[in-house]
């Protein structure tokens, strides 16, 4: 086996949240008169990390409303709600299941508030797919190199391959000399993504074939 083992982002990649994001988003937009996001394709043109910079994208106004203080903990509450509706991506257990089958190591690792994230994976019954999972100590979603770094120090002799929806994942996985597959169906689009130069798929049933 080329790796001992899977990095696994979350929001976008094995849970479907991209309408939760949006709606939570537009909700903000349309109490403050701005200008909402009429699609998908236009929000995963827009998102990006750190997540305060696709807020001053939308036209959030930082001297008027503090995004630590204010914007991030009311997405946070919208987004809990229109989560409720939310769905595993297609394939997303199957494939969980046929890495494990496979004898690799399975790790979650996201830029959400810890506890948030153990509650969602309670939520979908994921938690014993994965032996480690790491998430921040705050809802400002500014990034997760961080976390990917303790992680690493943890696990110095893995041989890591990171899955995630982002540009942002691949960034987290070269910081760590990890190679990284990038899944177009999340919250960014194909074309952004292929700015990485790392294999893409459109499915994430394509992982496990590519492990096999």
């Amino acid at each position: 086996m080329k790796y001992t083992d899977i990095i696994w982002d979350f929001n976008g990649t094995l849970l479907d949240d991209v309408r939760a994001g949006i709606d939570a988003v537009n909700d903000m937009l349309h109490r403050r008169g701005l200008a909402t996001i009429d699609s998908v394709e236009q929000y995963r043109e827009m998102f990006c990390f750190p997540i305060i910079e696709y807020y001053a994208k939308l036209g959030f106004d930082f001297e008027k409303e503090d995004y630590y203080a204010v914007l991030a903990p009311e997405w946070v509450a919208l987004y809990l709600e229109n989560y409720k509706h939310s769905t595993l991506t297609p394939g997303a257990e199957q494939t969980l299941q046929a890495l494990a089958a496979l004898g690799y190591t399975q790790t979650l690792l996201s830029a959400t508030e810890l506890q948030m994230l153990k509650g969602q994976l309670r939520d979908l019954g994921l938690e014993h797919y994965f032996c480690e999972v790491w998430g921040l100590d705050n809802i400002h979603a500014g990034g997760k190199i961080g976390a990917a770094k303790a992680w690493r120090a943890a696990h110095p002799d893995a041989k890591a391959l990171f899955v995630g929806d982002s540009v942002h994942d691949w960034e987290v996985a070269s910081a760590v000399g990890a190679e990284c597959v990038l899944f177009c169906g999340g919250h960014q689009s194909k074309q952004t993504l292929s700015v990485c130069g790392c294999p893409l798929i459109d499915r994430l049933e394509q992982l496990a074939e590519l492990l096999a």
